[in-house]
C-alpha cells in the first residue's frame, strides 16, 4: 500500500522535528518536507504534492489561514489540517473555510494527530476530538477552493470589523467611513451573525489572521 505523504509546516523548528519523528515511526506516513513559513509550505507542495499537509496557524511571511486558502486553490489534491495551540471558536471558524480538511491541537495526545492525517489522506474529515463541541463541523462540505474564506462579507462590513478590531468606536467608525452610528451598528452585527462572533474578542482574533494589523489604520 502507498504510504500516505505528508509535509510538514511549522515554524518552530523542536516541534516540527518532534511532529517528524513521530510521523516517520508510522509504517504507512512518509514525511517528505518541512516548511519554516507559510510561503515555503505553499513552494514546497506545488515541488512535493503531499497528501496531506500539517499547517500551523501563527507563521512567518504568510500564515496558515491564508496558506490554507491558496493551497486550496493552487494544490487541490494536498489536504490540510490545521496543528495549532488556538481553541477559539474563531479561529476554528477560519480555518474551516478557508478550506481545512482537519484541526488538531497541539496539546492533545499523538494519537489524535495520526488520525486526522489518516482520515483526511482518506478523503474525510477530523476535528479533534478535544474540541469538537465547540466547532463547527457544517462547515465541512460548503467550501470552494477558490473562494475566499468569507465570501459572504460585503465590503463595507470587513470594513468596519477591521475598524473596530483596530481600535475606533462606532462614532469614530461612523464619521471615518461618513455613515451614521446606527448603520455602522447593523454593519458590525451582520458581519458579526455572519461568522458566527459573539464578541470584541472574536473580532481581533478574526482581524489578526486577516492580517489586518499589518496593514494602514
Amino acid at each position: 500500500m502507498r504510504s500516505i505523504r505528508v509535509l510538514i509546516a511549522e515554524d518552530h523548528l523542536t516541534v516540527r522535528k518532534g511532529v517528524r519523528m513521530m510521523l516517520e515511526a508510522q509504517p504507512d506516513i512518509e514525511c517528505v518536507g518541512e516548511a519554516g513559513d507559510g510561503l515555503a509550505a505553499l513552494r514546497m507542495a506545488k515541488e512535493l504534492s503531499p497528501d496531506v499537509v500539517l499547517m500551523d496557524v501563527s507563521m512567518p511571511h504568510l500564515n496558515g489561514l491564508k496558506a490554507t486558502e491558496l493551497l486550496r486553490a493552487e494544490c487541490p489534491a494536498a489536504r490540510v489540517v490545521a496543528l495549532t495551540r488556538h481553541t477559539d471558536r474563531a479561529y476554528m471558524q477560519q480555518l474551516l473555510r478557508a478550506g481545512a480538511a482537519g484541526y488538531v491541537l497541539k496539546q492533545s495526545d499523538p494519537s489524535v494527530l495520526l488520525q486526522a492525517v489518516r482520515a483526511v489522506a482518506a478523503g474525510g474529515d477530523y476535528l479533534d476530538p478535544a474540541i469538537t463541541g465547540k466547532a463547527l463541523s457544517g462547515y465541512f462540505g460548503r467550501r470552494d477552493a477558490t473562494a475566499s474564506a468569507d465570501p459572504a462579507l460585503s465590503d463595507r462590513e470587513a470594513e468596519v470589523l477591521r475598524l473596530i478590531a483596530l481600535g475606533y468606536s462606532n462614532k469614530e467608525i461612523a464619521a471615518r467611513l461618513s455613515l451614521s452610528v446606527k448603520t455602522v451598528e447593523a454593519h458590525k452585527a451582520n458581519a458579526m451573525r455572519k461568522l458566527d462572533m459573539t464578541s470584541r474578542t472574536d473580532i481581533v482574533r478574526y482581524a489578526k489572521l486577516q492580517g489586518w494589523f499589518n496593514e494602514e489604520g
